[in-house]
């Protein structure tokens, strides 16, 4: 498949949340990423409910919401309601993983397991026939513009040769730091999905860098 382009709406700006949208709308973006967090299990509120209701109103794009809170399992169908395509629970936030997955593949969203840097690819053994879509961070959850973790590169390759060797349908997402130069080697390494939250909103020509990513 053709890698995706997911821009992170928390890069956005919130004074002008409509235009931002919209230039996602009318820009070659495959989804629109929405990072959920509750101050608990990541060091940072981002945005609720209220704001997920209104960007779906009139963004034409799938909606890949991040959930970086604990006790996801309770607003599984809240996000469902909301009209996410893509939810995505981190594993160290999920003390039944599988159950998690299987509500959410229930509802017809695609189910997402994510992992913070410090947790290897091994976990996935059991679960990754089950899932949709693997989300790495490439840097530490809870803010935007962070350095990218060198890491993530051989983390990438390694999960890609978990997924095939599981025979699992799992595409690869990675969120964190990504630009021409990282997100090159990621798609080298395996990856299918690229977030890109201040070096799309911070640019000159957003729509233009949505353009470039694809085209790596």
């Amino acid at each position: 498949m053709a890698h995706l382009i997911a821009p992170s709406l928390l890069s956005a700006d919130f004074g002008n949340l409509r235009r931002d949208v919209e230039m996602i709308n009318n820009s070659e973006a495959d989804w629109l990423h929405l990072d959920i967090m509750d101050g608990v299990f990541v060091p940072n509120i981002s945005f609720g409910m209220p704001i997920i209701a209104s960007v779906g109103k009139f963004c034409t794009k799938p909606l890949d919401v991040h959930l970086m809170i604990v006790e996801p399992d309770k607003f599984i169908d809240d996000f469902h309601r909301l009209g996410a395509s893509v939810l995505n629970v981190h594993y160290e936030a999920c003390v039944h993983l599988h159950r998690s997955i299987q509500r959410i593949k229930s509802l017809g969203m695609k189910a997402g397991v994510t992992l913070n840097p410090h947790t290897p690819v091994s976990v996935l053994e059991e679960i990754v026939p089950d899932v949709d879509l693997v989300m790495l961070m490439s840097v530490n959850p809870g803010f935007g513009g962070q350095k990218f973790i060198e890491n993530t590169i051989d983390k990438t390759r390694r999960l890609k040769e978990l997924i095939v060797k599981r025979n699992s349908p799992a595409v690869i997402e990675i969120d964190g730091g990504v630009n021409y130069e990282t997100g090159k080697r990621l798609l080298d390494a395996g990856a299918d999905v690229l977030v890109a939250g201040s070096f799309v909103f911070g640019a000159e020509n957003p729509t233009e860098t949505i353009s470039n990513l694809k085209r790596l």
